[in-house]
């Protein structure tokens, strides 16, 4: 029996309803109640029944935190758990959010484009609810000096993609780098694979396909990390949806519905591809330039047939000068998407009346993430049957938690 009276299996799911800065306090009022928080299972189980989500905002080196749905509400600055001394302002360094599973972020630190294989980086997998963090082992590029090299078009690149293992209960992060040449479409890539229970990286064999959009980073859906690739950079070749197994550790392609398809084959580039993941499903952006952006949805993963149409924004009927989108998350009933605008601001879009609303109050920003509000520390083997980030029930609201922005790198 609880101190209170209450049997501790009704104590613990009346606790684990409540938000982390809540049970942070309530741990430090006894000793009971810090082992019931503190516990293995307890954690797994506010993971489980969360209904407390936040929205992570970039902007330029600087992270702050917002609550969602109330987007009303005043934004947090956060401190960020880097331990180097990597100038975030200097030339071609850049912070970016990796991705977000199960409450923890997986934050980059240090240059885009890399010139020698051991430029200073720092990778960081955080909680910024309970402020506990872990720094990923350094791993060198297998890049050459470029600077010393008499390729001088050619650019080291690097993207990382962050996701959870059920089989295994282990946090993955994906490293795919590569030696590319702006001038001749010159493309040598190397995959790694880093595990959080051995807390090492290994190589994985490297794959068959190039990265469409060089900043792109990787967007977790049902145990796999996706990327717009395609298998020649020239033009030559579609774009494709390619899923990174964490489990399988293999790359596979993504069907795409069949409309798309067709126009992909058929077309020359007349419209970019974009992935993301909406409620529970793999999202896919078509974004053709000068008309309209089509939302899709794979109801099912991995079954083509499964691509829903969701809603299409036609540029037109928009007072935006709208180049680009990502869709973020769902109102509370369910008739609204917020909105990433060409990585600057938030708007709400009307699935009934088409209509767009900007989210008053919230300053420019470079992007957003969703994550939900847990106890997970970076280290914490999770149950396999509460990984997933956007995991929701029908009579709760759907979420979705974005990836970085992306450039193209043709």
């Amino acid at each position: 029996m609880a101190a209170d009276g209450l049997p501790s299996e009704i104590l613990a799911e009346i606790l684990s309803r409540l938000p982390v800065k809540s049970l942070l306090r309530f741990r430090s009022t006894s000793k009971s109640l810090k082992s019931l928080i503190d516990s293995h299972n307890f954690t797994n189980l506010h993971l489980k029944n969360s209904l407390n989500f936040n929205i992570i905002l970039r902007h330029n080196s600087d992270l702050y935190q917002l609550h969602f749905p109330n987007l009303t509400k005043s934004i947090i600055p956060l401190n960020l758990p880097f331990s180097t001394n990597i100038d975030p302002f200097t030339l071609n360094s850049t912070v970016a959010l990796i991705g977000s599973c199960n409450g923890l972020l997986a934050i980059y630190n240090g240059p885009f484009a890399f010139t020698h294989p051991n430029d200073a980086t720092e990778i960081t997998i955080w909680n910024p609810d309970t402020r506990k963090h872990r720094i990923i082992p350094f791993l060198p590029l297998p890049i050459p000096n470029i600077l010393e090299s008499e390729n001088i078009d050619r650019v080291g690149l690097c993207i990382y993609g962050f996701g959870f293992d059920p089989l295994t209960g282990d946090y993955k992060l994906l490293g795919i780098s590569w030696l590319g040449s702006l001038q001749n479409c010159f493309y040598d890539s190397h995959v790694r694979l880093f595990s959080s229970k051995t807390n090492s990286w290994k190589i994985i064999p490297t794959m068959p396909y190039a990265i469409v959009y060089a900043q792109a980073m990787g967007v977790f859906v049902e145990n796999s990390i996706h990327w717009i690739m395609s298998k020649n950079l020239d033009g030559s070749d579609p774009c494709l949806i390619v899923a990174f197994n964490l489990t399988l550790e293999i790359f596979n392609e993504v069907p795409l519905p069949a409309e798309i398809g067709g126009e992909v084959v058929n077309s020359s580039r007349s419209f970019d591809l974009e992935v993301a993941v909406l409620g529970e499903c793999l999202c896919m952006i078509v974004n053709y330039e000068t008309t309209k952006i089509d939302v899709w949805v794979m109801k099912e993963y991995g079954c083509r047939d499964s691509w829903c149409k969701h809603f299409t924004l036609v540029k037109s009927r928009c007072s935006l000068r709208l180049k680009s989108f990502r869709p973020l998350g769902y109102s509370s009933d369910g008739c609204k998407v917020l909105l990433e605008i060409d990585c600057k601001k938030l708007v709400w879009f009307d699935l009934k009346n088409e209509q767009v609303v900007y989210v008053e109050g919230i300053p420019n920003l470079d992007e957003a993430m969703f994550c939900v509000g847990s106890l997970v520390p970076p280290s914490f083997p999770v149950d396999s049957c509460w990984k997933k980030e956007n995991r929701t029930r029908k009579s709760k609201r759907r979420y979705f938690f974005s990836d970085y922005p992306s450039f193209c790198f043709v």
